[in-house]
């Protein structure tokens, strides 16, 4: 099936649903509430009724998106005929798996990772998207809504806090037009920023503290690692969603190819987040541990102690630079 074909088809479906649910995945960042939000709100536009789940709680930063305050931590019941994942590389991301779904539901696909594995019954997943966010306008766009300031501002953040201000090397020229399309609407950029950005809680700075302090360096200066134990969660006072983006502080360090954060959520259970900075594809090391994301950013999860996971993950990324030929 061609591009244009599937988003159609995608559009199509989307048009005859009286009702549609939205998932988005588990520790939810700017992407995917952002996304999910702003095509429930176009849906909702159009007449038609809307529910919107993900299974943990929203960051405290992203509270501010229009619509946030109807994201539900209980599964729709009854369920939907209509169900759109929204930034999901498979059901597990949203803790769900193929039985939880009515056979007679229609899945849509909607997500930019290279690691994705098409699940849906339609699947939209273009790995050439900075953000999922980006083609959520294209859908919207496609679907006939007018894009409001309420629906503006969840794309912008969608896809300013997945490009990391545009920093990022899956930034490119269509994410700039779009963007330049959302500010010409008049969203408020300075409260967005200051809201995304600016509002840290005092435990996620105490938790960076926890990271810092436990700073490791490896294959001469190209790797460098945190580790986050229960311990410091406890110590801190953070909860786990507030580890998220702090991998990238020790990813700016001169010199560093590869940065990785170890976080300890259960006695056998490790999460790791992986980022690189010009050349080393991290999705394919997190594919050797079952996991996966983009080339820059990716991640798994180990079944196994800390100290192990610390061990076979060293070794995966200090045999990839070695070699030299990961891409």
């Amino acid at each position: 099936m061609n591009e244009n074909a599937y988003m159609e088809e995608f559009v199509g479906v989307l048009r005859k649903a009286p009702k549609v649910a939205l998932f988005s995945h588990i520790s939810p960042d700017g992407d995917c509430i952002g996304s999910m939000l702003a095509i429930g709100l176009a849906l909702q536009k159009m007449g038609k009724e809307v529910v919107y789940y993900n299974p943990n709680p929203i960051p405290g930063n992203l509270g501010f998106l229009p619509g946030s305050s109807c994201i539900s931590k209980i599964l729709p019941n009854p369920q939907p005929e209509t169900l759109l994942f929204v930034d999901c590389t498979d059901l597990g991301r949203v803790n769900l798996v193929k039985s939880d779904i009515h056979s007679n539901s229609t899945i849509l696909n909607l997500d930019h990772h290279i690691s994705n594995l098409n699940f849906g019954d339609i699947n939209w997943v273009d790995a050439r998207a900075s953000a999922v966010g980006e083609l959520a306008l294209t859908l919207i766009t496609l679907l006939g809504v007018e894009i409001d300031l309420d629906i503006a501002t969840n794309l912008y953040t969608a896809i300013v806090t997945d490009s990391g201000c545009f920093q990022y090397s899956n930034t490119t020229a269509q994410t700039h037009r779009l963007t330049a399309n959302l500010l010409d609407l008049g969203i408020d950029l300075a409260s967005i920023h200051h809201n995304i950005f600016d509002q840290k809680p005092i435990a996620q700075v105490k938790l960076l503290q926890c990271a810092l302090a436990g700073l490791e360096m490896y294959a001469e200066g190209q790797l460098a690692l945190i580790t986050l134990s229960l311990e410091d969660f406890q110590k801190s006072g953070a909860e786990q969603e507030l580890s998220d983006g702090l991998v990238n502080h020790v990813r700016s360090i001169a010199g560093v190819e590869t940065a990785v954060l170890l976080k300890e959520v259960g006695s056998l259970e490790v999460k790791v987040g992986l980022r690189s900075n010009l050349w080393l594809d991290v999705n394919k090391i997190a594919a050797q541990f079952g996991g996966g994301g983009h080339k820059r950013a990716a991640g798994c999860t180990l079944k196994i102690p800390l100290i192990e996971a610390k061990k076979s993950i060293i070794g995966a990324i200090e045999e990839a630079l070695r070699s030299g030929r990961n891409n």
